[in-house]
Formats: C-alpha cells, sequence, structure tokens
C-alpha cells in the first residue's frame, strides 16, 4: 500500500485472511465473530489508522438524526431522463428525512471521479449513480465500496463492480419497439444507438436485432449507426434517406435523437409516418411536443430514482445488508403516438 493511501476494509481482510464481511462485524463488537478474532481485527485497524464512514455508522445504529446526505451523479442535468430518475430520489429522500447532493460528470471520468472523492471526504451517507460515457476504469467506486459507503447503480450500471443497481428492461423495451415497427409493415429498419460500451447501449441494439430476427429479418450493418443527440441525427440521416435501399423505420436510442430523425424526414419532404416510421426511448416532455407526437418507450425514471433511493437508504438503515447486491429493473410501456403507423 501507498503512503497516505487510507486503509479500507478490504485490505483488512487481506491482510488477515479473513472476508471483508467478517471485518465488518468485527468492527461492530458483532457476537458471530469470537472476542480473540475481533480485538486482532480491532488492533489492526488502529494501528493502521482506519476511518470507517462514521456518519453511515451512526445512522444504522441510531435513533438520532445526524444530517443525512445521499449523493448522487448523473452525467447530464439537461437529460429528462436523469433530471426525471433526480426527481424520483428527491422524492424518496425527502419522505425519509434525507437530502441529496448532486453532481454532474458530463460524461467524463475524470469529473465522476472527482466528484466520488468529495462525496467520500463529505462522509455522504451513500451514493447513487449512472456511469459516464468515457468511464472505463472503476477504481473511485470499488474505493467507496471498500470504505463501508453503500453505492447504488442506475440505468448505466458498471459491470466492473459488484454492488446494488436499478435499471430499466432495456432489452425488452426494444424488442417491443421495434416488434410493433415491422408489425405496421416497415422492414429496413435504422439503430440508432450509444456506445457499446454501455451496457444499455448493447442491451438495446440486442432487442434491436432479435426483434428482426425473430420476425425472419436480417440486420444490416449499414443502417446501425452510433448517434445518441438531436445534433448528430440530424447530421447523418440524411445518408441514409438517400441510399438505393433507404430505411422506412428508425429506432433511436433516446427521443432527442428520434426528434433529429423526425425534423430530418420532414425537412427532406418524407412524410411521417407514411413514408418513414420512427419511434424513440425515454417519453420525455418532448415526445408530445413534435408534430407528429412521437411514438417511444417509457422509461419511467422517478420510478427508477425511487427504487434506488429505497435500496440506498435500506442499506445505511441496517434494513438491507451492504454485503448483498440488490437488483432492481422496472418495466417499460411502449407508447403508440403518431410517428409509426
Amino acid at each position: 500500500m501507498k503512503d497516505n493511501t487510507p486503509i479500507t476494509m478490504k485490505d483488512i481482510a487481506e491482510a488477515l485472511g479473513v472476508s471483508v464481511a467478517t471485518v465488518s462485524r468485527a468492527l461492530k463488537d458483532s457476537p458471530r465473530i469470537s472476542a480473540e478474532k475481533r480485538e486482532v481485527i480491532k488492533a489492526y485497524a488502529r494501528d493502521h489508522q482506519f476511518y470507517p464512514n462514521v456518519l453511515a455508522e451512526s445512522l444504522r445504529h441510531s435513533r438520532s438524526k445526524p444530517l443525512r446526505v445521499i449523493g448522487v451523479i448523473v452525467p447530464q442535468f439537461t437529460h429528462y431522463y436523469f433530471s426525471s430518475v433526480l426527481n424520483g430520489i428527491e422524492q424518496m429522500a425527502a419522505a425519509l428525512d434525507y437530502q441529496i447532493m448532486v453532481g454532474q460528470s458530463g460524461e467524463e471520468y475524470e469529473r465522476e471521479r472527482q466528484l466520488c472523492q468529495s462525496f467520500f471526504e463529505h462522509k455522504v451517507c451513500g451514493v447513487i449513480v449512472s456511469q459516464a460515457k468515457d468511464t472505463v476504469q472503476y477504481d473511485h467506486f470499488q474505493q467507496l465500496i471498500d470504505h463501508g459507503t453503500p453505492l447504488v447503480f442506475f440505468d448505466r450500471i458498471c459491470t466492473g463492480v459488484d454492488c446494488s443497481r436499478v435499471v430499466v428492461d432495456d432489452y425488452k423495451g426494444a424488442l417491443n419497439a421495434v416488434d410493433h415497427l415491422i408489425q405496421t409493415g416497415c422492414r429496413r429498419i435504422a439503430f440508432y444507438g450509444t456506445s457499446m460500451k454501455l451496457e444499455i447501449s448493447k442491451n438495446r441494439y440486442n432487442g434491436y436485432k432479435d426483434a428482426l430476427l425473430q420476425n425472419g429479418l436480417k440486420p444490416d450493418e449499414r443502417l446501425i449507426r452510433y448517434c445518441d443527440n438531436r445534433t448528430d441525427a440530424e447530421r447523418i440521416t440524411p445518408e441514409l434517406l438517400q441510399m438505393d435501399e433507404a430505411p422506412d423505420a428508425f429506432f433511436a436510442v433516446n427521443d432527442d435523437t428520434a426528434i433529429g430523425i423526425l425534423y430530418t424526414a420532414k425537412r427532406m419532404g418524407l412524410r411521417v409516418p407514411d413514408d418513414i416510421s420512427i419511434c424513440g426511448f425515454t417519453n420525455s416532455d418532448r415526445s408530445i411536443s413534435c408534430d407528429p407526437m412521437l411514438t417511444t418507450v417509457e422509461q419511467r425514471g422517478s420510478q427508477v430514482g425511487r427504487e434506488a433511493a429505497d435500496i440506498l437508504i435500506g442499506q445505511v438503515e441496517g434494513r438491507l445488508p451492504l454485503d448483498k447486491v440488490e437488483r432492481r429493473i422496472v418495466k417499460t410501456r411502449l407508447i403508440v403516438r403518431g410517428t409509426t403507423r
């Protein structure tokens, strides 16, 4: 271990040849651990200046109400889905006398890492996070876990860290949406997705692909593009619509991208949905502000936020064990409107 690097429960466990759970129980004077082993572990922790998350521990074991603060990290404040998740987290937190401290990663790993460090230093009682697109290293998440800080992922989960998470059923949502396009007569369906480093993008792509295959259609790589915002959609869509075998439908990873497709198709003189069908994913306020209104997959962000906060507060207060991974899936729903036949 490097000098000045805080020791973690994981470090103690590895040094003494026991589990992290055993270290945690020993430091709490659990009778499940022998008195002799408790003393060995506590002495090692003292000698190596181990500092547990005092606020989280006090919440788990006290009836008093110290400042209860949950750290939340979102990729973007301006994205409708993330703002709706924040709404759900705040609703649940306020109902249980917690406050939230929110930071925006801006889709940057370094900013996300800094926010985790800041939350740790401020001794928040837990952290809820949707990972940035750029994140491929996970030490900042693991540090929180190793120091006993509850961590819950939502939407963009981190497969490199084994902890609790809340997601929507991205695969089934995409499968149902693309199947709807096929059942209404579409055969050449383009897919606009985000980075395949993210599990949500993989799941939505797999739902898209499987819907095609289940209906006897073969995916066409020329119709699959990296595009997850309106600006890029307006830039690349004309190229697809001018192909000899142009798509007759688009399935987009979010509503803003779908609206970019809609705007471009109309500008090029195409009729929606007669010539082109379009489906998004989110069910944002913008989906009913366009003409025609957008068919989309309802993502239920507020419910995702409430579930994430419920898990985290349950772990903070001891109703849910810290060493057990809680996985919850929020169901999606296809909202059929005017951009599909």
